[in-house]
């Protein structure tokens, strides 16, 4: 891990360590294009070739149903059962306080104006199933859109070596009601909800985090199939900013919970002594050697890297700029850098607060933009499976407050049908 003195840099240099690494892009690009081409073109068949080539089964067909489901959800350990329930307890009531109606206002006498919500009728949710298989993911995405109300919740999600799901999964669709699951991962479960296969159906918006593919099929699809994504998901990311009333042993602890995502996930560190950096780097290695996923987190740990401030309101400054999918206040004296943040997807408050309980269970959603894009996208929520539709009525005493208003700004910009529209209204009042 590269150690950095936040004083000794440049804005461009600052500028510089904030930009995600992704250099193989424009590789990246070219195979998801041809996956996308291929499944708009030959539909079920490619995602049969998919599943064979990448996942490396040989489907007989590309979703399990109800029946199946509920044979695989009833195979559940009782304490994954009983946390799932608790998780999904939390993040139901967390995301049903998002729901509320907006007041009509009159604007001016007689005109009224108001906002209604009305839910996304199709939505596609993707459930990653690579070298993580995320129940925590299904109730993220799926919770909201079934309290949204979206007619028609279409779930993919990488078949397992057995060519089914696992029970994790399969207990989530139980307790969402949800009586399909599409077996298809990757790009290609991207291009299915995009367009539409003999099996998969065609949504609106896709949800869900992936790989670097995955994200890159979302954008793809955005920009040449016109469905909307919930935002720009790639490989996990947090930033841990700590003083010296931090404990090293969990910042360890938080870094490496990041780091076992995947090798391409960033750890970065943020500190006020450069104790505090060594000693979270000796705890790093002692927690390394017991996870089964060490090397997987070593590597992202080696592409990692830790900042020293003089202050916390530096360190915040910084943050604002990297602009974190997850941010860890380690200090005591959180509650007054609470102002100070413009920039993060989620922000985790104390010694005692890990990342991973909004990862699971305390009822925030994970599901979050990283890559520098928290400086303009906001985390999946209820809203985001709803559109706000707007209204307004005007009565016979509205358009003669509103009429010569409307007249006189249309006149100013030449439209003057625009004009007519109101003055042949204003004749017969």
């Amino acid at each position: 891990m590269k150690i950095y003195s936040y004083k000794d840099l440049t804005k461009q240099e600052v500028e510089s360590i904030c930009l995600r690494q992704l250099e193989d892009d424009v590789t990246i690009l070219e195979r998801v294009e041809g996956i996308v081409d291929r499944v708009k073109t030959e539909g079920d068949q490619a995602l049969f070739d998919y599943a064979l080539a990448f996942d490396k089964v040989q489907l007989q067909q590309l979703f399990i149903e109800k029946e199946e489901i509920n044979r695989i959800a009833s195979t559940i350990p009782t304490e994954a059962k009983t946390a799932i329930d608790t998780a999904y307890r939390n993040i139901k009531a967390f995301h049903a306080s998002q729901s509320y109606r907006e007041d009509k206002i009159e604007t001016m006498p007689g005109v009224t104006c108001w906002r209604e919500t009305r839910a996304i009728e199709r939505v596609g949710l993707y459930i990653p199933g690579g070298t993580a298989v995320l129940p925590s993911t299904f109730l993220m995405l799926g919770i909201p859109a079934i309290l949204a109300g979206c007619k028609e919740i279409v779930v993919c999600s990488p078949p397992q070596k057995d060519g089914k799901t696992n029970c994790y999964l399969a207990y989530v669709a139980v307790l969402l009601g949800i009586e399909k699951i599409y077996l298809v991962g990757g790009a290609q479960a991207v291009a299915a909800m995009a367009y539409g296969t003999e099996s998969v159906p065609k949504v609106y918006k896709i949800f869900g985090p992936g790989n670097r593919y995955v994200t890159q099929a979302k954008q793809l699809v955005q920009s040449i199939a016109g469905t909307a994504i919930d935002m720009p998901a790639g490989p996990s990311e947090v930033l841990v900013l700590a003083d010296e009333t931090a404990n090293s042993s969990y910042i360890a602890s938080d870094l490496l919970a990041q780091a076992e995502h995947g090798t391409d996930s960033q750890t970065i560190l943020v500190a006020t002594s450069s104790k505090i950096i060594t000693d979270t780097l000796a705890q790093i290695e002692l927690q390394l050697k017991e996870l089964p996923r060490q090397d997987i987190a070593a590597q992202a740990i080696a592409n990692s890297y830790a900042v020293l401030v003089d202050n916390l309101e530096e360190g915040i400054e910084f943050s604002n700029s990297y602009a974190p999918e997850h941010l860890i206040l380690s200090t005591d004296r959180f509650e007054q850098l609470i102002p100070l943040i413009s920039n993060a997807g989620s922000v985790f408050l104390g010694n005692l607060t890990p990342e991973s309980a909004g990862d699971y269970a305390s009822g925030t959603n994970h599901t979050l933009p990283t890559s520098g894009f928290a400086k303009a996208y906001s985390g999946v929520s209820l809203d985001s499976f709803v559109k706000k539709i707007t209204f307004q009525h005007i009565s016979p005493r509205g358009l003669r407050n509103i009429g010569n208003t409307v007249e006189v700004l249309a006149e100013a910009e030449g439209l003057i049908a625009h004009k007519n529209a109101v003055s042949i209204r204003l004749k017969l009042l």
